[in-house]
């Protein structure tokens, strides 16, 4: 394919095609292991991300008006961690002058996402609340499906329909047509009363039974997390390391209770506890194993080296983890700033949160859960990182200046998931005093394992209903020669006579 068809791919596409191996097992996995089908939906996918000149899609390239509608767009989480992408159809009108800049729209958001979130899958929602006959465009919807089952491999877990009109149940017999078997099987319809089966409520918006208060606008981009900026929590390097419980309680961003004079004798009595706790966990964190850090998957950035490359892992309530550790490495010969946020401040403490990194060392970041909180699925962190001039200082108030200053071009981030553990608990992520007895296999090699089983057992399912969908065939078909013969019996039967 690379020898004949050179000219119709990007080399972009190409050249990550030889270094990325998770791409090419996402495609392997989409197509069942079967390589000539792997083979053949690379071609394709190539080339429609040169026609759609995919790599260089940015909001400069597209329409303004695009963003301003609000008809596409990511935001919040389903039940299961997955990103939600959001098709409001009231606001999309059929135009054949505009379909090629929609389609472009829709390729920019996977392509923006894919990127930044190593390609996590997406649940795709559907919200035909309001929607009527001029809002149906079967070709746009083909195409939005086609990005999912054709271009962007394993990229797909479910597809939300919400309040299908009844006058839209012909052209969905269609688009079923065009899923094939596996993505019909992703197709969720839903009304108000069951959409809570796969998306809570907090990201649900209030029409769909949610609390959900987000409102669309541009600009901004609307964020990976929200439209408004990540909270920033924890104290910086040059604040007291054994920050008191009072001094925690005290942040403004979170609320007090109105007999907060009553309550401040007790978090004073509190507060020498929570010294303490902080002196023994900083005692565990000298003692952790030489192998700590090099069980870790790392993420090599430009500017730092991040490890965990994707995920966080956190135990439940039951498990009790409640931190875990970042590793940051400066591969630059200048000081890198950085800053770690969260969607959670109120559930977690970073220390640090904001600080700086010498050329050529490490630094450990601790994440630690607040109070009686416990992770979530949806819960993410944002590293972001920006190289700092020779003469620049590192203190608290030149950190500050100059994440004014920076440009946002020259700013690098990466984005972190929360993953929750109910029973077995990840040695080489999370921090505790019997860090010296770590098992052999980490939790990255067990997840590993239980999604390949995973995969296995999908394909297993695929195949029992495959053969049900047979046996049933065959059962239709005997029936029908038994009555065929029947008939002919009796018309052989009835001449005779």
């Amino acid at each position: 394919y690379l020898l004949d068809k050179s000219d119709k791919y990007d080399s972009r596409d190409v050249e990550r095609l030889q270094q990325d191996d998770k791409w090419v097992e996402d495609y392997l996995i989409w197509r069942h292991d079967v390589v000539d089908d792997t083979l053949k939906m690379i071609d394709e996918s190539f080339q429609w991300r040169k026609e759609y000149t995919v790599n260089d899609l940015s909001e400069s390239v597209l329409p303004k008006w695009l963003f301003e509608i609000g008809a596409l767009f990511l935001h919040g989480y389903d039940k299961e961690g997955y990103k939600l992408f959001w098709f409001k159809v009231k606001h999309h009108t059929r135009d054949p002058k505009q379909q090629l800049d929609k389609k472009k729209l829709v390729a920019f958001w996977l392509e923006h996402y894919s990127k930044r979130d190593h390609g996590k899958p997406l649940t795709v929602v559907f919200d035909m609340a309001e929607t009527g006959i001029s809002h149906i465009d079967l070709d746009f919807v083909r195409f939005i499906v086609s990005c999912f089952t054709d271009y962007y491999p394993n990229f797909l877990t479910k597809i939300v329909i919400f309040e299908m009109p009844w006058i839209m149940n012909a052209a969905f017999k269609i688009v079923k047509g065009w899923l094939g078997p596996d993505a019909i099987s992703m197709l969720k319809f839903t009304n108000k009363s069951d959409v809570q089966e796969y998306i809570s409520g907090e990201y649900l918006p209030p029409h769909m039974g949610g609390t959900d208060s987000f409102k669309y606008s541009y600009p901004p981009l609307v964020d990976d997390d929200f439209q408004t900026p990540l909270c920033e929590n924890g104290p910086i390097t040059n604040e007291d390391e054994h920050e008191t419980k009072e001094e925690i309680e005290a942040d403004p961003k979170e609320t007090g209770e109105p007999n907060e004079a009553q309550n401040l004798n007790q978090k004073k009595m509190n507060s020498i506890e929570q010294i303490s706790k902080s002196e023994e966990t900083d005692k565990t964190l000298e003692v952790k194993p030489k192998n700590t850090k090099k069980a870790l998957t790392t993420f090599k950035g430009p500017l730092l080296h991040i490890s965990p490359a994707e995920e966080l892992y956190f135990g439940s309530k039951e498990t009790g983890e409640k931190k875990c550790l970042i590793v940051l490495t400066n591969v630059t010969k200048n000081v890198v700033a950085f800053k770690v946020r969260t969607t959670a401040p109120e559930k977690y403490r970073v220390k640090p949160s904001n600080s700086s990194c010498e050329p050529g060392t490490s630094l450990d970041i601790i994440v630690s859960l607040h109070g009686g909180f416990a992770a979530s699925l949806q819960d993410r962190f944002l590293i972001m990182a920006a190289e700092m001039d020779q003469s620049s200082g590192a203190g608290a108030p030149e950190l500050t200046q100059f994440w004014k200053d920076v440009p946002r071009t020259k700013v690098m981030e990466h984005r972190l998931r929360c993953h929750v553990i109910e029973s077995t608990k990840p040695s080489s992520l999370t921090l505790k005093d019997n860090a010296s007895s770590i098992p052999a296999k980490t939790s990255e090699d067990l997840h590993m394992q239980l999604t390949h089983l995973l995969q296995i057992n999908k394909r297993l399912e695929e195949q029992m209903n495959c053969c049900l969908w047979f046996q049933q065939l065959s059962l239709v078909l005997s029936l029908l020669s038994v009555t065929v013969a029947a008939f002919c019996f009796y018309l052989a039967y009835a001449q005779r006579s």
